[in-house]
């Protein structure tokens, strides 16, 4: 059975942002968690509340600096207890970090 058209449901994949410059800016800076001192740095992609649909990385606006160790963690307990036990807003961090970027300008001339 076909459904008539009114009723096809369409999905789009929406472009995302991508910027290795910016990746490379926030690979920069320290670990945004509290205290610590880790490294290697990595630009580490926020998803909740970004937007993306399960499974969809997230535009490179959406990243912090974590360290290795501290980015596994997120992967692997939740960005929500990860949060929480850190006492970190990881989206609102990478707000910051994108609204400080010098890189920033490529995402509305992509646009």
């Amino acid at each position: 059975m076909t459904l008539p058209a009114r009723h096809k449901i369409e999905y789009t994949r929406e472009k995302r942002w991508r910027c290795p410059a910016h990746l490379a800016w926030v690979r920069k800076f320290k670990c945004c968690v509290p205290g610590c001192d880790g490294m290697p740095i990595e630009a580490a992609h926020v998803r909740s509340g970004t937007g993306g649909g399960v499974g969809m990385k997230p535009g490179d606006d959406w990243v912090i600096s974590l360290c290795q160790k501290h980015h596994q963690d997120q992967h692997a307990f939740g960005e929500y207890e990860f949060e929480i036990y850190h006492r970190i807003d990881m989206k609102a961090l990478a707000q910051e970090f994108f609204a400080k970027s010098p890189h920033r300008m490529k995402k509305r001339r992509a646009a």
